[in-house]
């Protein structure tokens, strides 16, 4: 049955509201590798509570509705969607730890064709609960593999940035480690995917694949250890889009190009030599 294009792009995505502790921040920090070298100092105020600060990429776990294509009437072959691009933008530094509201709406239904699926758009502002500031906007795009052809509007997107066509001016190898995954779903995305052996060979994989944030959240690591000197306060904005699976175990070869404020990045899993993130973009404040 063919989505309903209007129904979608109103439907009413409950407001959530979540407390995290310094015990959350902690956690998030530890699922993506920070401090695998107890004794680097800088990297320390993300892992400890004294004087905490958490991840700047940890904006994109905050007060999540869950899987909503699948708890809602939205019409979706749930089943088929995957995860294609992720930004995050950030109004301020997250606290260590702060009450939050998050405030989801779907942005853009994209028909890519019956064979091609649907690109939808959705996107995430996480408040502070006591003062109404803004801390962070999430915006997530899916592509529905067995909803195109449904007769929407006939939209176009931007292309995604590239990388420059020549040598990055820093390459970060960080290795992940084999648990990852079950550490990783700790923070609050339990999909059996990442755990159970049977679940991934049935959904065609050979082993548990490791979280799409995850792989991201080690980019933004990257970022963070080569340019920001784990400041995460410089951190202003960041994008990548999901190109392959990762799995656990792995080591993932970070790639960046540096242009002033601009950093464009990809990310390698050097194993398989595949591709698992492209046309990435950070920019940093000064």
């Amino acid at each position: 049955m063919p989505i309903d294009y209007d129904a979608l792009l109103a439907l009413q995505i409950p407001d959530t509201h979540q407390h995290y502790t310094h015990k959350d921040s902690i956690l998030y920090a530890l699922s993506l590798g920070y401090a695998s070298d107890p004794l680097d100092a800088a990297q320390l105020p993300l892992v400890y509570e004294e004087q905490l600060r958490a991840v700047p990429t940890m904006g994109v776990i905050l007060a999540h509705p869950g899987y909503w294509p699948r708890t809602l009437n939205t019409g979706l072959d749930w089943v088929r969607i995957v995860h294609a691009e992720q930004a995050l933008t950030l109004h301020k530094p997250l606290p260590g730890e702060a009450h939050v509201i998050g405030k989801s709406r779907v942005v853009s239904i994209l028909d890519k064709g019956t064979d091609k699926g649907a690109l939808i758009t959705y996107e995430r502002r996480i408040l502070e609960r006591d003062t109404g500031d803004a801390l962070c906007t999430i915006t997530q795009s899916m592509l529905a593999r067995g909803d195109g052809g449904f007769g929407g509007p006939k939209l176009t997107t931007a292309p995604p940035p590239a990388p420059p066509e020549r040598a990055p001016d820093l390459v970060i190898d960080l290795p992940c480690a084999a648990n990852a995954a079950l550490l990783y779903r700790l923070n609050g995305d339990w999909n059996p995917l990442h755990a159970d052996p049977e679940i991934a060979r049935k959904a065609g994989f050979t082993r548990p694949i490791l979280h799409g944030l995850a792989t991201w959240g080690i980019a933004g690591r990257a970022i963070m250890q080569g340019v920001c000197d784990y400041d995460g306060s410089r951190i202003a904005s960041l994008f990548g889009r999901f190109t392959a699976p990762a799995y656990p175990g792995e080591t993932f070869r970070n790639e960046l190009w540096i242009d002033g404020n601009r950093i464009a990045f990809r990310v390698r899993a050097i194993e398989r030599d595949v591709l698992v993130i492209n046309n990435g973009l950070a920019t940093l404040r000064d």
